[in-house]
């Protein structure tokens, strides 16, 4: 009876998963299996296209290397942060996770604009840099690699920051005042103690910043220009600007799997670093 009732309260939810999911994805891998842009014929032309062309597996690994680039940064940047957290006083706790969920709070295309602000030839950056002296000309910061790494990791950094919280939060406060009173430092007690009892929040962070960060399409777009493309953009140049429906579902389906076996991956880690956390 309690089963059933389960299923019953379940039920929603799966029809909204099979109905708004599921079906798309499948039509999605449908669509890609066409031979041509007219959709007259199937096979796997699309894909043979796709790995055929060095120009499409660059932009593939070009996506993939600014998910791990903006990966990285967000952990150098939200573990001291998620740290510092579970530091202070309860009073200052409350501020801190406003300020850490308040860009969630605002919408993505808002905040990209921002770093467009920041970064632009007329921007807060070569204004200051100008008036203290610092350059003679305005830096081109606008649509490089390294700008869409930057607003894409500020962007995605609380994705990051409260898997690690969670971590940290659940972690036996005790261990670290062992660690102390063993006379081990607070540095070596940061990377012996600290870190390893994180790692389950950081794997989880990680993912979620990962899968985020290769799909913004937004602030690639706006921040990287359409001289720096990347799967996203790819996508919309092949569907709407091109017509090419298939080409751009396999497209989709490619950069799909390629985000499937990173999580694979991610969750392999996870389970070892699980066992040895409780090792």
């Amino acid at each position: 009876m309690t089963a059933n009732r389960s299923m019953l309260l379940a039920a929603p939810l799966g029809g909204f998963f099979l109905l708004f999911v599921l079906v798309p994805l499948l039509l999605l891998l449908y669509v890609s299996f066409y031979g041509d842009a007219a959709m007259t014929k199937h096979g796997v032309d699309q894909y043979r296209r796709f790995f055929g062309d060095g120009f499409n597996q660059g932009v593939l690994l070009r996506t993939l290397g600014l998910g791990l680039k903006v990966t990285l940064l967000a952990l150098l940047l939200g573990f001291p942060l998620a740290y510092a957290y579970t530091l202070a006083p309860r009073r200052w706790q409350a501020v801190l996770m406003l300020l850490i969920i308040l860009p969630l709070l605002t919408s993505a295309v808002v905040r990209t604009f921002a770093w467009v602000v920041i970064l632009g030839r007329q921007g807060i950056v070569n204004t200051s840099l100008l008036s203290l002296g610092w350059i003679a000309e305005p830096l081109r910061l606008l649509y490089t690699p390294g700008a869409v790494t930057l607003a894409v990791a500020q962007i995605e950094l609380p994705l990051m920051v409260l898997p690690v919280i969670t971590a940290l939060m659940n972690t036996d406060p005790n261990l670290r005042q062992a660690s102390l009173a063993l006379g081990a430092g607070h540095w070596r007690t940061l990377w012996q103690v600290t870190l390893p009892l994180a790692i389950p929040g950081l794997l989880a962070g990680s993912l979620l910043v990962f899968a985020s960060s290769v799909s913004a399409f937004v602030t690639q777009t706006l921040v990287g220009g359409g001289q720096y493309i990347l799967m996203p953009f790819y996508m919309y140049q092949q569907a709407i600007q091109a017509n090419d429906y298939p080409f751009a579902a396999a497209v989709a389906v490619v950069l799909l799997v390629s985000v499937m076996a990173v999580v694979a991956v991610v969750n392999l880690l996870g389970r070892r670093a699980k066992g040895f956390v409780h090792a």
